[in-house]
């Protein structure tokens, strides 16, 4: 989006839910018109489990298309549409806009094995009744089978897709600005309420997700600290995430973090535990900057991009032998993975790299060379995505194939009013 809003002649515009846009939407991007559609999140949905989330999927989807529709008769005529099939903004796109090229970003699609659903027994059982995993898929899969093509992340996300889908995906990541995130060996973390400044000095262990929860591994990590502090007396932990669920199913009166430390917390050196909450994007930069060790775990689910964002600053990731961090980590040279359940192993591997850090010099420099060589936003992934949304011939579904030409589209839209949510 961004990019197009830069190039002359092209116009961009977005559209979004009014309530989170206005809840979220933090600063305008110079180039790029916003629009908000109405839409009651709260309204009661089918009392079948299995359809709760299709019914909102298809409530959601009609009121995109009543603004569309709006948007259509003041005379707009996108060119390129792109965007989440998984919500149903994008079921009745091709209905309202039939000769736009359409791409669906491909995040997820749900299977009953071999991914998140019953991975971890604990925070997320196998239901005795689970047909609601392939209802999950009704959305996703209507508002796919309208798209000209799909783009998914990773070769593993792509994968779990339907054979008869695949074709149609193309695998290319979001892409990592490694100009903007790189190593910073000058970089100092203050903590004012401690009274504590570190370095890449000090001894450093890191930990960052959106939202602390069972998802990424918050509760494995939090049960290794006490064997792992006890191991590493001079290291000061850095926790990065907020007290919300991102993925999975909340607790009962309190978060996650607060049911860990009721859990780990007589047994922790909370003087050396920080808890940061979030941060800014810089700030957040800046602790993994200072990283001597990075933990990064996570179900076989969507993979985070802070684990790119770790490894092209330069971090020695110690990440969960789960996919698709195993698309991108090859243990032993541009990273470490340790089993998602086997704390032993966690301890031990993240004490190995707090007391041989110098050992891990080229390490680091393979992270980098990695995200930079595969991941990096301007040389290798906003390219492919270029061409792919402007279908180029050259374009390709591979991965990793280099793509020779690029075009600008040209916009046959106007500038309009924004349309009242």
């Amino acid at each position: 989006m961004t990019h197009y809003a830069r190039v002359p002649g092209v116009e961009v515009f977005g559209l979004g839910d009014a309530a989170r846009i206005r809840e979220n939407f933090v600063r305008p991007i110079e180039g790029v018109t916003v629009y908000g559609y109405a839409f009651n999140s709260k309204h009661e949905s089918s009392s079948y489990r299995a359809l709760r989330s299709t019914d909102q999927a298809v409530r959601r989807g009609t009121a995109v298309a009543k603004s569309l529709k709006s948007l259509r008769d003041q005379g707009l005529r996108p060119d390129v549409i792109y965007g989440h099939p998984g919500w149903g903004e994008m079921l009745y796109v091709r209905d309202l806009f039939p000769d736009a090229r359409i791409a669906s970003y491909c995040e997820f699609y749900f299977n009953r094995s071999g991914q998140d659903y019953g991975f971890d027994t604990e925070f997320s059982p196998v239901q005795e009744d689970d047909f609601h995993v392939r209802t999950e898929n009704m959305t996703h899969a209507v508002s796919l089978l309208a798209s000209d093509l799909g783009i998914s992340p990773t070769r593993w996300q792509q994968s779990r897709y339907p054979a008869e889908l695949q074709s149609k995906i193309a695998t290319v990541h979001d892409g990592v600005d490694t100009r903007v995130i790189k190593p910073d060996p000058t970089t100092t973390v203050i903590l004012p309420a401690r009274n504590l400044a570190l370095s890449s000095r000090d001894e450093v262990v890191t930990f960052a997700s959106r939202n602390l929860e069972p998802y990424r591994g918050f509760h494995m990590f939090m049960r290794a600290l006490p064997e792992l502090l006890r191991r590493r007396r001079a290291a000061h932990v850095l926790i990065v995430g907020g007290d919300q669920v991102s993925y999975g199913r909340p607790l009962k009166g309190r978060t996650y973090r607060e049911h860990l430390l009721t859990e780990v917390g007589e047994r922790l050196d909370l003087s050396r535990v920080h808890f940061l909450g979030h941060l800014s994007h810089r700030d957040y930069l800046r602790v993994l900057q200072i990283s001597t060790a990075h933990v990064y775990l996570t179900y076989p689910f969507v993979l985070s991009w802070s684990m790119l964002e770790a490894m092209a600053s330069g971090c020695v990731v110690i990440g969960s032998h789960t996919a698709p961090v195993e698309e991108i980590i090859e243990d032993g040279r541009n990273g470490l993975l340790v089993d998602f359940f086997d704390r032993r192993q966690l301890v031990e591997t993240v004490a190995q790299v707090c007391a041989e850090r110098e050992a891990y010099g080229a390490m680091r420099l393979a992270a980098r060379a990695t995200v930079a060589d595969h991941y990096d936003l301007q040389t290798v992934c906003l390219p492919r995505q270029i061409a792919l949304l402007e279908n180029q011939s050259g374009a390709s579904h591979a991965p990793y194939e280099d793509i020779a030409s690029r075009k600008t589209p040209k916009s046959n839209s106007n500038h309009y009013p924004r349309v009242s949510p």
